[in-house]
């Protein structure tokens, strides 16, 4: 599993920084794969309301946010963890928050829908200087829509009062013991799901199709990978488009080689090969199944189509499987 931790606070070595950190390293202990991302050193330029976003379904703004967008869709689990800056989200993450406005437009304006949306996780992380009742009503809020925006459920909060000295998140006698459980909590059920890797050669049409599709239906108990052996610079622009007719947003899919699935995955408990010319022997110690489809690349859009049906007929068997 992947989580994406966004920390907001100017102090990278702070307090939000030490507590984001500690949730991180528990996760990475358990088995999960972690990025830390300080969006305070990110060069992302706030929202201009252009109304591309809603138009064409992108945003056009060329800054560090473009990295962000295939971050996000990868996540399993989301961290919003920021400071209390006048009961919001500090200006540094509010602006990477309003630039999802992109994603919100993808899911409701272009309704294409994110395969891991109904199972990605969110979390609010964040402290505040004072005691205040109401504290955190503002920065909760917002953190529901940003979930929504990026296709994740809000899975609550965690927060901690009256953090504002340095060192003052390790003072405190719960906060990063707390921290710690929550980790516990939310990483282990993903840790739970059956690895597979659907593998073909390019890595920009069936495999991409496959791990969506298991994505979708079965996010929950299957944790979808996709790799090639020789990998294409982007996804197939077809397969986009047929799977856009199926409502699925493969917008910010990415071909990978197969050296970085492995990476992520170690050993998978299945491999399903699309036209994997070399055998895939990175996966000789996993089980191995071969579904025999065609290279839709550069047919007629209908064989693509039809290549879509047939691999979504086979993934919601081996799901039923």
């Amino acid at each position: 599993m992947f989580v994406l931790g966004l920390q907001g606070s100017p102090r990278v070595k702070g307090n939000t920084g030490i507590a984001l950190s500690t949730f991180l390293e528990t996760a990475e202990q358990l088995g999960a794969e972690c990025l830390r991302v300080d969006v305070s050193r990110e060069k992302i330029t706030p929202c201009v309301e252009c109304g591309t976003c809603e138009r064409e379904g992108f945003c056009p703004i060329d800054d560090d946010m473009q990295k962000m967008y295939p971050l996000l869709r990868r996540a399993d689990l989301v961290v919003m963890a920021t400071p209390i800056f006048f009961y919001g989200a500090t200006a540094y993450m509010k602006g990477l928050i309003d630039r999802t406005q992109a994603l919100w437009a993808r899911k409701y304006v272009h309704k294409l829908d994110d395969p891991k949306r109904d199972f990605r996780s969110g979390l609010l992380l964040s402290l505040g200087a004072t005691k205040g009742k109401n504290l955190f009503e503002g920065v909760t809020l917002t953190a529901k829509y940003f979930f929504d925006a990026v296709g994740a459920g809000f899975d609550g909060s965690l927060t901690f009062r009256k953090i504002e000295a340095a060192g003052d998140i390790a003072r405190h006698p719960t906060a990063l013991d707390d921290v710690r459980k929550r980790a516990e909590q939310m990483v282990a059920p993903f840790l739970k799901r059956k690895k597979v890797v659907f593998v073909c050669t390019q890595n920009a049409c069936r495999s991409q199709m496959a791990a969506a599709f298991a994505e979708q239906m079965a996010g929950d108990k299957i944790e979808a990978h996709s790799g090639g052996d020789s990998p294409a610079d982007q996804v197939d622009a077809v397969m986009q488009q047929v799977m856009s007719e199926k409502g699925m947003d493969m917008g910010y899919a990415r071909p990978k080689s197969l050296e970085t699935v492995v990476g992520r995955v170690g050993v998978p408990d299945l491999v399903v090969t699309m036209g994997c010319e070399k055998g895939c022997p990175v996966f000789a110690d996993s089980p191995m199944d071969v579904w025999d489809f065609a290279d839709p690349a550069g047919e007629p859009i209908e064989f693509m189509r039809e290549t879509r049906d047939k691999i979504a007929e086979k993934v919601r068997d081996l799901v039923g499987s």
